[in-house]
């Protein structure tokens, strides 16, 4: 038998992929599982994308490309960052990966040795700590509470700065909590991080055009100019162009950065796939007016699951500014029990007591860092979404 590396031996499976394979596996057998834990948009790539796609496969552009990105791909996103985030980048200063989890990942292999440390806010995306422990770093946790917002505040970022710290990870807005820093939170947190001149940010931008009730997005770099050299900015195709399978990410930041992230791609991977990179260039250079009809929808569809879950007793919904995610608190619920006399002891029970006796799908709040809560995607029909609520408040209205 094989003896597996202890690295791998650190992580843990990422929770939000198993959920989604378990609903599957769920639906195979015939249950009419409502499926709330998939981070990806329900609509379909558009067609104009599409198309590009298909006339590139047609042109032969099916070879291998530049590790770091076609260059009329990347010159379009030095286009992107400077007309929607005032970024000034040349294409020597971006790389293009197979989605946004591996330029995160290869930035990380570039840079933590083993013992650094990497601050991450949670609730968090499930990956950041994996990431960083199969990196021999040392995730930092700063619990951000719900009556802040879920956001980190300047005096928790300064407490947690160690002479061990390497970066700061800031995904705004955020998976799962929706909470989203506004350019003063993000100015005060750039007081913090110039003060400390071996610490920098990764920004994790991918769901900056899923915003509501007219919040203004803004990204860190473009908020601390002054720290520009000290961020790496990250981005993607995959949420606001549902294009999560076609795997395409990318980031700007300093050369030397960049240099290193695509010398170990160009030994891990190689190129992102050369048809989604012509399909990610017809996404940048293209119409983006769909986005707001999109954005519309998962707003009413946000509303609607604040309205529902807020009724039911014992569960307390915050609202996101972002994202497609709400985070409601079950703290009211655990401690009670089933109509069989199991104890609701924790998040991670309720939501599997959801999906037993109700056959609703969603993620316990263990997975992010915080609890009691858990996530809800919102990211699937109004019909589907107030089917999912009227199932969760028997469930919960069933608890003694």
């Amino acid at each position: 038998m094989i003896t597996l590396a202890s690295r791998v031996q650190r992580i843990r499976p990422s929770p939000s992929s198993m959920a989604t394979g378990r609903v599957k596996e769920l639906r195979a057998q015939g249950r009419n599982i409502i499926g709330l834990t998939s981070g990806e948009p329900d609509f379909d790539t558009p067609p104009h994308i599409v198309e590009a796609a298909y006339a590139a496969m047609k042109a032969g552009k099916t070879r291998y490309t530049a590790v770091e990105g076609i260059p009329e791909l990347r010159r379009a996103i030095c286009d992107k960052f400077k007309r929607e985030n005032g970024l000034e980048f040349t294409p020597d200063q971006i790389v293009v990966g197979n989605g946004g989890k591996q330029i995160i990942f290869n930035a990380l292999t570039c840079t933590v040795d083993d013992g650094d440390e990497v601050i991450v806010p949670a609730p968090y995306w499930v990956s950041y700590p994996d990431m960083t422990l199969l990196n021999g770093g040392v995730p930092v946790i700063v619990t951000c509470s719900a009556e802040a917002g879920y956001k980190m505040k300047p005096e928790q970022l300064e407490a947690a700065i160690t002479p061990k710290t390497k970066w700061l990870i800031l995904n705004s807005p955020c998976n799962p909590t929706g909470a989203a820093y506004t350019r003063e939170e993000l100015a005060a947190l750039g007081a913090v991080i110039e003060r400390h001149p071996h610490v920098w940010v990764m920004t994790d931008d991918i769901y900056e055009h899923l915003v509501y009730d007219g919040f203004a997005f803004t990204t860190f770099a473009q908020v601390n100019p002054q720290l520009a050299e000290r961020t790496l900015t990250i981005n993607g195709v995959s949420k606001a162009f549902a294009m999560t399978g076609w795997r395409l990410g990318y980031a700007g930041g300093s050369r030397p950065l960049i240099k290193a992230m695509i010398k170990l791609q160009s030994q891990s991977t190689g190129n992102a796939s050369s048809v989604s990179q012509s399909a990610a260039l017809a996404a940048l250079t293209g119409p983006t007016d769909f986005i707001e009809g999109w954005r519309l929808q998962y707003q009413a569809r946000r509303d609607l699951l604040i309205d529902k879950l807020n009724k039911i007793d014992g569960v307390h919904c915050p609202t996101p500014t972002g994202a497609f995610y709400v985070y409601p608190s079950c703290a009211g619920l655990i401690g009670k029990k089933t109509t069989t006399g199991t104890v609701i002891d924790n998040d991670s029970a309720f939501v599997m007591y959801l999906l037993d006796t109700q056959d609703v799908a969603v993620l316990q709040g263990e997975a992010y860092g915080v609890s009691p809560a858990f996530r809800i995607s919102f990211a699937t029909s109004i019909e589907q979404l107030e089917e999912a609520c009227r199932r969760i408040a028997i469930a919960c209205g069933s608890l003694t």
